[in-house]
């Protein structure tokens, strides 16, 4: 590996004998020549592999950067040319750079917020969540609302979900609401649903669920629309506390790598907050909004929004089919095998949905629906060819209009061509994968495995595929989701038996997964998502190469620099110019 310096500076190159500073003509057609004819960088990258998720020029050595946009894509020595006095010249001393991994289904805010409340994801178990609890109730007032999430229990000892007697015990007075890590259910104690009026007698909303005891009494775990009995009691952040969650969040994403975000469920009370941030110059994450349903009218009223040149969109609408897998909510076509008398829960209504689907297909808008369970699955497929048969083409808003599945993760086998037929996209999170291989077979049965978690057979069917995180209710980490798509294992290369590793990806389609796939699926491939002139300068560098070195040691890389409209929004501290070795 080089050892030179990151930051070289024009006068040590012409001392080295480079001697090329005087080059004027770009190495590209006039690529970033301006109108004086001057072909000076912005930045300019070499000395690693540079991978450009394309399939005619899988690699180049060096690229230049000049006004946010790539000028230059090709050999070292001819991106000297490129040089000027204020060229910053990044040298990736063997490391690799990548076009900017952009996840395609997150939640920034919620990214943001993991750390403001009680952060469960590494509760071992009941006893654990309930010592969590007790000593986070120290610093809460009498009568204050404790909230948290990330606890899952399908690994712990116990067994079973938590209950609101365990947390009783050490929080009789104080409301504590606890959500899985999923977000589709919480465990709330006595005292939160006895503010809010929950009781034996209580009968869930539609799609939505109370657990009971054997004795006929709730347990405490709501899920998926039961949920929102307790939301009284939990007041959302708002004003600068909530514009500071956001950047938070923000600066997290980037700092593992992220250059681009799909929010999923962002209220529409929180556009104009978000692009603000981004006309203020403190969002340093490209994000592409997908608003709750309440934003469907004054979306479709104004058009797309596009602000900051383009480091905010919103033009998406997000919808639930069902609710999750673990909880038990992602809605079957046949009963769970675990728990024989449920078959999950369907959210959404045919008529309402199929309305909704027709209106939106003459608006131009884009739906994202959360589906997880076959039948979930095949009924948003099944509405999505109602709403096509009912709009002819040349009502259409938008012929290519590119509606997604969020998450896709239990499908019938007979309905995975279905996808390509339809041009629906489905958008994939492949650390759910690894999670879930735990107890997705309990809840499955070894059958219902084929089509489960499904991204080689889609993409073989012809589909159109694309790769997020769902953080937070995944760590949000590309390096994880990276892994889990080439190797299908979980971090310890556990697999499991009839976990189909034939469907893992291979590594450069897993680079197109969160790169130029994702850029597809916000209508922005001619923007972003490869690396080629003209195209936004959004970069992503590792420590190493992910796409040659063992699966395993993926997760380890280090994220040394994010680079997003060619600004370096991220640098590690731990990266050569800065002591690194």
């Amino acid at each position: 590996m080089r050892t030179t310096s990151w930051m070289i500076s024009l006068a040590v190159l012409a001392l080295a004998g480079c001697g090329q500073s005087d080059v004027t003509e770009p190495a590209v057609d006039g690529a970033g020549a301006d109108a004086r004819g001057e072909n000076v960088a912005d930045l300019v990258i070499w000395g690693g592999p540079i991978y450009t998720a394309l399939d005619d020029t899988p690699q180049v050595e060096a690229v230049a950067v000049r006004d946010g946009r790539i000028a230059f894509a090709g050999p070292e020595d001819a991106a000297q040319a490129w040089l000027g006095e204020e060229t910053r010249l990044v040298d990736l001393n063997g490391t690799a750079m990548y076009p900017g991994f952009t996840d395609s289904h997150i939640h920034v805010f919620g990214v943001g917020q993991r750390e403001r409340i009680l952060n469960l994801d590494d509760v071992t178990s009941v006893a654990d969540l309930v010592s969590r609890v007790e000593i986070a109730l120290e610093g809460v007032p009498e009568g204050a609302t404790l909230t948290g999430r990330g606890w899952i229990e399908t690994h712990w000892p116990e067994g079973r979900f938590p209950t609101r007697q365990d947390l009783d015990a050490v929080s009789p007075d104080n409301p504590v609401i606890l959500r899985r890590a999923d977000g589709h259910a919480l465990v709330a104690n006595s005292v939160a649903l006895e503010a809010v009026g929950v009781t034996r007698d209580s009968v869930a909303p539609s799609g939505g669920e109370i657990l009971f005891d054997s004795d006929g009494d709730p347990t405490g775990i709501l899920v998926d629309t039961a949920m929102g009995a307790v939301s009284s009691l939990i007041t959302p952040p708002s004003g600068e506390e909530a514009a500071e969650i956001y950047v938070e969040g923000a600066e997290r994403l980037v700092s593992l790598g992220w250059t681009g975000a799909h929010d999923m469920s962002v209220p529409w009370s929180s556009v104009e907050m978000i692009e603000g941030l981004a006309e203020a110059g403190r969002l340093p994450l490209r994000t592409y909004l997908s608003v709750g349903p309440e934003g469907y009218a004054p979306l479709a009223a104004g058009g797309r929004r596009d602000v900051a040149d383009g480091r905010v969109i919103t033009r998406a609408v997000k919808l639930y089919m069902d609710g999750a897998l673990g909880s038990r909510g992602a809605a079957l076509l046949e009963p769970y095998s675990d728990r024989p008398e449920s078959s999950g829960l369907a959210i959404a209504e045919a008529d309402e949905t199929t309305g909704l689907f027709t209106q939106a297909l003459r608006d131009g808008i884009q739906m994202n629906v959360h589906a997880i369970g076959d039948r979930g699955n095949r009924y948003l497929l099944n509405w999505v060819e109602e709403a096509l048969a009912q709009v002819p083409e040349e009502e259409r808003a938008i012929a290519d209009f590119r509606w997604r599945d969020e998450h896709s993760q239990i499908i019938d086998p007979a309905d995975i061509p279905r996808f390509a037929e339809l041009g629906v996209i489905a958008s994939f999170q492949p650390s759910h994968a690894i999670g879930d291989l735990h107890f997705a077979p309990d809840r499955l049965g070894d059958e219902r495995l084929v089509g489960a978690y499904a991204w080689q057979s889609l993409l073989d069917a012809g589909a159109h595929i694309t790769g997020g995180s769902d953080a937070p209710v995944e760590q949000g980490d590309p390096r994880i989701e990276f892994y889990a798509a080439v190797a299908r294992a979980d971090l310890s290369g556990f697999q499991g038996e009839n976990w189909h590793p034939e469907e893992a990806l291979s590594r450069e389609d897993a680079l197109k997964f969160f790169t130029a796939w994702p850029a597809y699926a916000s209508f922005r491939e001619d923007d972003l998502g490869t690396i080629a002139v003209g195209m936004r300068a959004d970069f992503t560098i590792f420590s190493e190469d992910i796409m040659t070195i063992p699966a395993a040691d993926i997760l380890s890389v280090e994220p040394w620099m994010t680079v997003v409209d060619g600004e370096v929004v991220f640098e590690s501290p731990d990266s050569f110019h800065n002591g690194g070795e």
